[in-house]
């Protein structure tokens, strides 16, 4: 099917690429024809049942392989094509002249024929100025740096791997073992190694890459590559925009407000707050979006101001903001003014005087993100815990699902694992990622009403425990739709656990169904592995002590992928025992290789050292999936 798109906006299509993963269960990458209407409704594009069908005719018609599959860039193409009728000729000739958009086009394996994509140039811009202060004196990274924000360098900077495997430590310090990074003698082989390295580790940490490959960022996909780049800097930008990592948003609380609500935002909503707190101490006018509100940049200027004056270092110098640029009534000229202070800061990041004004929602977020980690302006609030109760931070078994989920792509996205699960979305949206079909006739969707809004909730709960009980086959014995409402950390982990385990054994799909794969076949596999590789790192169980050295996991990626093992990292100990930081450091290793040769791996280090049964068997079982895959080809 030939198709040309042009993009408006990198917003819209992240709306089309959310209504699509909602559809596409199976992360197959596709849709089917008959769940195009389904598709369109998700996509707020709501057509009749006739008008449907003439679309998929015309579609099969021109479909070239014949599978009568839709894949996401196909659906964008009828998508826009539709939209475009809507407009007039006039209009649609000022969009696609529009500054900052870029197309190109191209064919993938997942494309159709001449299908053109596009992306926001000063985003590129951007991201290159970011990863050039973030990664300069980075020396495995000379080769690369400085890219030139003016020209596509970026594209060609990804393909060997080795920038997205740095960008996603410095976001997630220590997610990846850096020893595993391929940085000499870079063939195609080895370059793809350090992609899928990175692309399995970013799922790690939240990041949704069902539709990115290797291949993909190899051939420097723009939008991909865009794609994933925000993805990962937006995970180290919000990661202490958190209460449990920094207390002094406590501060943020309102008149009257509990702190179970503050503790409920997320990042982007406390970040407005913060923003909001500085602006009513300046006595001046608060906002409510990282867009419109801000494209005058009067609330920059008094945001600087405030968090300057609140600077607590006594080895600095406090910076004093030159608030005249607000006299200046062009308002291009006054964000350049605006961010000469920032840079004063060292906090002239993301924005361009044209992106302020022009009120980019994401690059401005990321602005004050940048801002809000480099000068918080919370640190002499007086906080009175007094009533507050105890601040819990994150266990790593609640990361850890948390961010798988994201990985997948549920909507909306899941910030505080019980209360973003209360309503049952979730939930409902994973069992269909491990095949378990859902009744979406059945659930309640928001806007909930203010008058029982929550027994909309309760029932889609109810709704997820009936499911898991009576389809899925779950255990969930004691665990009511009442209990998942109240974000009763037992009863949702209990649940959550059993979603993640079939997801987990779902790519063995030799051994039939997902809940039919008992631990003892995942262990009987393991040890087989070992044996026919001569290794002596047999385990009885998934609680084996030995386990803790990691010395399994590693002898059997040497078993699966002979040659991947670099045994002079490997501890060993002395007469069998092993320090905590010799475990640590084989448990690093042992995760990174193991996504390096294409598992994907959501447990941590930590998980291996202190022996967690469910996370070791998820480790395992991913291994034996990838070994099974690689056998068959």
């Amino acid at each position: 099917m030939e198709s040309y798109v042009t993009q408006i906006s990198r917003e819209d299509l992240e709306d089309l690429r959310e209504a699509f993963n909602k559809i596409d269960i199976d992360n197959s990458g596709y849709v089917s024809d008959f769940e195009l209407q389904e598709l369109f409704r998700e996509a707020r594009f709501s057509l009749p049942g006739y008008k449907v069908r003439e679309i998929v005719e015309v579609f099969l018609a021109g479909d070239t392989n014949s599978d009568q599959k839709i894949s996401f860039e196909e659906f964008v193409s009828i998508y826009q094509e539709l939209k475009s009728k809507q407009l007039s000729e006039t209009f649609r000739r000022s969009i696609s002249k529009k500054d900052g958009i870029r197309s190109f086009g191209g064919t993938s394996r997942m494309s159709s024929e001449g299908t053109q994509h596009s992306y926001a140039d000063e985003e590129k811009v951007a991201f290159v100025n970011w990863i050039n202060k973030a990664l300069a004196k980075d020396p495995e990274c000379n080769h690369l740096l400085p890219m030139n924000p003016d020209d596509e360098s970026l594209f060609a900077s990804v393909r060997d791997g080795i920038l997205l495997c740095k960008m996603i430590n410095l976001s997630q310090p220590d997610t990846i073992d850096e020893r595993v990074i391929n940085t000499k003698k870079l063939t195609t082989f080895k370059k793809t190694e350090n992609l899928v390295l990175a692309l399995n580790s970013a799922s790690a940490i939240g990041c949704t890459v069902v539709s990115i490959d290797a291949h993909d960022l190899m051939a420097g996909k723009p939008h991909l590559v865009l794609g994933l780049l925000w993805q990962v800097i937006k995970v180290g930008l919000f990661a202490d925009i958190e209460i449990s990592r920094n207390e002094g948003l406590i501060g943020l609380l309102l008149e009257g407000e509990l702190l179970e609500h503050l503790m409920s935002l997320s990042p982007e909503e406390l970040l407005l707050r913060w923003v909001n707190y500085h602006l009513r101490n300046a006595g001046t006018e608060t906002i409510s979006n990282f867009s419109e509100d801000i494209k005058d940049s009067r609330a920059y200027f008094y945001l600087m101001d405030e968090i300057s004056s609140n600077e607590e270092d006594d080895f600095t110098m406090r910076v004093k903001i030159d608030m005249n640029g607000l006299n200046e009534w062009d308002l291009t000229r006054r964000a350049e003014l605006m961010l000469q202070q920032a840079a004063r800061l060292d906090c002239r990041q993301f924005v361009t005087p044209q992106d302020v004004v022009s009120g980019n929602n994401k690059l401005n977020m990321a602005f004050v993100a940048n801002l809000f980690n480099m000068h918080p302006g919370l640190q002499k609030l007086n906080i009175n815990r007094n009533g507050l109760g105890n601040i819990e931070s994150e266990t790593r078994e609640e990361k850890t699902f948390r961010n798988w989920m994201n990985s997948l792509g549920v909507s909306p996205h899941v910030n505080h694992l019980y209360h973003d699960l209360c309503d049952g979305l979730v939930i409902l949206q994973l069992y269909e990622k491990v095949k378990v079909p859902v009744m979406w006739k059945k659930v309640n969707q928001p806007p909930y009403p203010s008058l029982g809004g929550n027994m909309k909730k309760l029932e889609n709960c109810n709704y997820a425990v009936n499911l898991g009980r009576n389809v899925a086959h779950f255990s969930l014995v004691g665990i009511g739709g009442e209990n998942l409402n109240e974000g009763s950390p037992m009863h949702t982990l209990a649940l959550v656990w059993q979603l993640m385990r079939r997801y987990t054994v779902m790519v063995l799909s030799d051994l039939g169904d997902g809940e039919k794969v008992g631990d003892h076949i995942i262990l009987n596999w393991v040890n087989s592995m070992l044996s026919q590789g001569e290794k002596d790192t047999q385990i009885s169980s998934f609680k084996d002590k030995l386990i803790s050295t990691s010395l399994p996991v590693i002898d059997l990626i040497d078993v699966i992928a002979p040659s991947t093992v670099k045994w002079v990292m490997v501890k060993r100990g002395e007469k069998g025992s092993m320090t905590k930081d010799d475990k640590l450091n084989n448990a690093k290793y042992a995760v990174s290789l193991a996504r390096k040769i294409g598992a994907r791996v959501y447990a941590l280090p930590d998980d291996l050292v202190e022996v967690n049964p469910k996370m070791v068997l998820t480790i395992f079982a991913c291994l034996m999936g990838h070994g099974f895959k690689k056998a068959k080809r």
